[in-house]
């Protein structure tokens, strides 16, 4: 069974989607910036027009994620990109009249141009000298892909917690990228119950949990890449791919593994779902 998480839920981008949107733009590297232009400058933070001159033909050095935001760097910058709850990105030519309601920043190049769009405006774009201190890096945990993220950090940063294991695998100051539903899936697949304190994880419970994160999050942006045209395309579909879900969005459904019905929740405002069979 496949679902799909689509717009109207207006879910935010997690890991896997901002992934995939880097490996969507990857085209522009060593490009040579011509300009910036700002359309609407009211996003979540306002936009500051004064150090677009700065980029004038700068190389594009690489692009990568960083937690959930895209950064586009240069030899002596950065950009910094949030595509908040609504926020699209797609690659047009130059020479294409096309025009979408809300497409609030360009970064052109020389045969096209990099449209950021996003109709809340709930997301950002940000330009800075100094990266690493910038303030929405700078408290950032580690990357759950990565070897930092192993067993043995996740049990020492949360052995003395109080805290329930769902919200600190969606703790960005712990370990960054993971929202509300791979939060869910990861558990699952964990088969840890997502109300448990933190000080009540085995050490083995930590080493499974880092293990289906790194499973769970690569499936999702493997999945991704079956959809990625859709974050180019000028129509601006938002993208969110398919993947199999097995408990988020499935309540009262019947366990893929041991049929007992999947419960609902909430926590923290947010939406937990899990199988009381399954998960202890």
């Amino acid at each position: 069974r496949q679902m799909c998480i689509r717009d109207s839920t207006w879910v935010m981008p997690e890991l896997p989607e901002v992934e995939t949107s880097v490996r969507g733009i990857s085209s522009i590297k060593n490009k040579i910036i011509k300009s910036i232009k700002v359309n609407q400058s009211s996003l979540r933070w306002k936009v500051d027009c004064q150090k677009l001159a700065q980029y004038q033909e700068k190389k594009v050095q690489s692009v990568y994620r960083r937690a959930k935001y895209i950064v586009i760097s240069t030899a002596d910058s950065s950009i910094i990109l949030h595509l908040g709850m609504t926020g699209t990105l797609r690659i047009q030519r130059n020479d294409s009249n096309f025009f979408k309601k809300h497409d609030h920043v360009e970064i052109i190049f020389k045969n096209e141009k990099l449209i950021f769009n996003d109709p809340r405006r709930f997301g950002s774009m940000h330009f800075t000298d100094d990266f690493e201190n910038h303030f929405l890096i700078r408290n950032l945990g580690v990357e759950p892909l990565s070897e930092k993220f192993s067993g043995e950090y996740l049990y020492s940063k949360i052995r003395r917690s109080n805290a329930t294991i769902k919200s600190l695998l969606m703790n960005q100051n712990l370990v960054v990228g993971i929202g509300n539903i791979y939060a869910n899936e990861i558990l699952f697949d964990a088969k840890v119950r997502p109300k448990r304190r933190g000080k009540r994880i085995l050490k083995k419970e930590a080493i499974k949990l880092t293990e289906s994160s790194k499973l769970i999050l690569n499936k999702a942006i493997n999945a991704g890449g079956t959809t990625l045209q859709d974050f180019l395309s000028p129509d601006g579909n938002k993208g969110y791919f398919k993947i199999d879900l097995k408990v988020y969005g499935r309540n009262e459904e019947n366990c893929d593994v041991c049929k007992s019905s999947i419960k609902l929740i909430k926590q923290n405002q947010r939406a937990t779902y899990y199988c009381p069979m399954c998960q202890r």
